[in-house]
């Protein structure tokens, strides 16, 4: 009996044992972490915090091979959690700006990119279980530790494959040091960088699609200046524009790490460089699509959409070789019946503007992410948000009738419209994440759509299950024409509404489309699909199309 009793205590100690140990651990890992996030970072470098690294690494100061620590997003050392404050006071980090003179490389010890090799002997390195070898932290050159020595007097340090794209500290520098006195004349000191200079300014949006802004930012400044490299959820775009203020005028590149609504913000920025009398520093913009839908990144051949597969490196590369573009940019004027002394909407719109279906699923979905955001952090999940929203109203049929509710001019033309839940008016070739909505089959000999002509498609949908099939190529959109004005009036009820993917609901309204200014864009010709590579030399001997209406 007393044997019986002592084999069920042990069963039970063993059973609250195997229940809290598990949970002791994980408040003792907690306890840790939180321990170890609340050193003080007092020094200059961009502390990042990691449970795991990817590849064999050693702290900087200590030397250890760790597994969990921290390491700098802009000169790459690596510490342990209890060697922070050493590397602080022993390691300075990139220096933003620094004298003329200091043109020297940044040498850092240990933790080598994989397949790295030496600039001197031309081996692999970084193969050594240790902390060893050298990389420099502007031009991204490695050195083994023992060919080190043969560099007997300090080399000047030329910014490596991305010079061209770099802001060298000792330019900044300079402007401050002119700034001090008479008027900075910035094209001689450009010309001290090199002739081929087209500086770069990085704005990253890390609310965008699948959340990737952050590691792309910390990306961006290990391979650039970390001064032009900005995070828009902390910095407004106009704002981190100013700096285009100091660099030499019509040669900035800007790259726009986001969605579609990302790249209008920034070009409504640029906008407003233009009024406030800024025209000579507007720059040329190119995207790297982290939203949805990608539709302008997607016509300007950045792809549909950013998903890690392609290197940082490879996508400064593709900047470089990219091609200047213009991009029509539109007014879009609402204004509500009935409020005289209310002022009209007014919008600018890059990609379409579409009342129906499509709009009405944009809502939904803004709607939701407005009341649960932490859901929609993956552009998968968002595309299934999107599908499911439009099988509803393929049931429901929310905008039918649209025909009976609105009436539509082209270029003070009305026009006679079918029985249709929706019209799209396009100002680009791609639609509905990456459909060629004006093209529709292709079996037909339609003109093809430019984004440079002053010119605007308008088509029109029988419903949800169309849009479907059009983006399937099983079915044409209702071609209704193209024109320099569209002008759209709401006669009764609440209609959804959207401009490039922002939507809301309208009343009794009158919207007027019309032409606003061009925008500087970058053109990335690799990224092209086979039908975009017709619809561009196609388009080439299209610059100028009748306006004309579908049967």
């Amino acid at each position: 009996m007393e044997g019986s009793e002592e084999k069920g205590l042990s069963l039970a100690v063993w059973t609250v044992c195997a229940v809290l140990l598990p949970v002791l651990l994980t408040v003792w890992c907690s306890i840790l972490r939180s321990r170890r996030r609340s050193i003080p970072r007092t020094g200059k470098h961009g502390w990042q915090d990691t449970d795991l690294f990817g590849k064999p690494t050693y702290c900087s100061v200590c030397g250890l091979h760790i597994l969990q620590g921290v390491y700098c997003s802009l000169c790459g050392i690596c510490a342990d959690g209890s060697c922070i404050k050493k590397a602080n006071k022993r390691f300075p980090c990139k220096e933003i700006a620094m004298r003329v003179e200091g043109r020297g490389h940044h040498w850092v010890r240990g933790n080598v990119p994989l397949c790295s090799l030496c600039t001197i002997c031309g081996l692999q390195c970084g193969t050594q279980p240790r902390l060893c070898d050298h990389r420099c932290i502007w031009c991204q050159r490695t050195v083994h530790d023992d060919c080190m020595q043969n560099l007997l007097k300090p080399q000047d340090c030329d910014f490596g494959e991305f010079q061209n794209l770099i802001i060298p500290p000792s330019y900044l520098s300079a402007v401050t040091q002119l700034k001090k006195g008479k008027t900075t004349d910035y094209e001689k000191l450009a010309a001290m960088v090199g002739s081929q200079w087209t500086p770069l300014i990085v704005l990253a949006n890390t609310r965008s699609g699948n959340n990737m802004g952050e590691a792309l930012l910390s990306e961006f400044k290990g391979l650039l200046n970390p001064i032009q490299v900005f995070d828009l959820s902390k910095v407004s775009p106009f704002k981190a524009l100013q700096l285009c203020s100091l660099l030499p005028p019509k040669s900035v590149k800007v790259l726009v790490c986001g969605g579609d609504g990302t790249v209008g913000w920034v070009l409504d920025a640029v906008d407003e460089m233009k009024f406030k009398g800024l025209e000579n520093c507007v720059p040329q913009v190119a995207i790297l699509p982290l939203g949805t839908g990608n539709d302008l990144a997607n016509t300007l051949g950045w792809g549909a959409g950013y998903a890690g597969d392609v290197p940082v490196e490879q996508i400064l590369r593709s900047v470089m070789e990219a091609d200047s573009v213009r991009l029509d940019r539109w007014k879009v004027q609402v204004t509500n019946k009935g409020y005289s002394l209310r002022k009209p909407k007014v919008l600018s719109m890059n990609n379409y503007f579409s009342v129906g279906p499509d709009a009405l699923m944009a809502l939904n979905f803004h709607t939701h992410r407005e009341k649960t955001p932490s859901l929609f952090s993956s552009r998968i999940v968002n595309k299934a948000v999107y599908l499911f929203y439009g099988t509803k109203d393929c049931l429901v049929q929310e905008c039918k009738d649209l025909n009976k509710k609105v009436e539509l001019e082209l270029d003070g033309e009305k026009i006679d419209l079918p029985n249709l839940e929706g019209i799209v008016v396009l100002n680009i070739g791609c639609w509905g994440g990456g459909c060629r909505l004006w093209e529709g089959m292709g079996d037909e000999p339609y003109p093809l759509s430019r984004h440079d002509d002053g010119l605007l498609e308008v088509v029109g949908v029988y419903g949800s299950f169309h849009c479907a099939q059009i983006q399937v190529k099983l079915a044409n959109p209702v071609r209704l024409g193209q024109a320099h004005t569209v002008r759209l009036i709401l006669k009764t009820s609440k209609m959804p509404m959207q401009v490039d993917g922002e939507p809301w609901a309208q009343g009794p309204c009158t919207v007027t489309i019309t032409h606003k200014t061009h925008a500087d864009m970058l053109y990335h010709s690799g990224e092209q699909t086979d039908d975009e590579e017709e619809a561009s030399s196609g388009s080439e001997q299209e610059m100028h199309r009748p306006h004309e209406q579908s049967d």
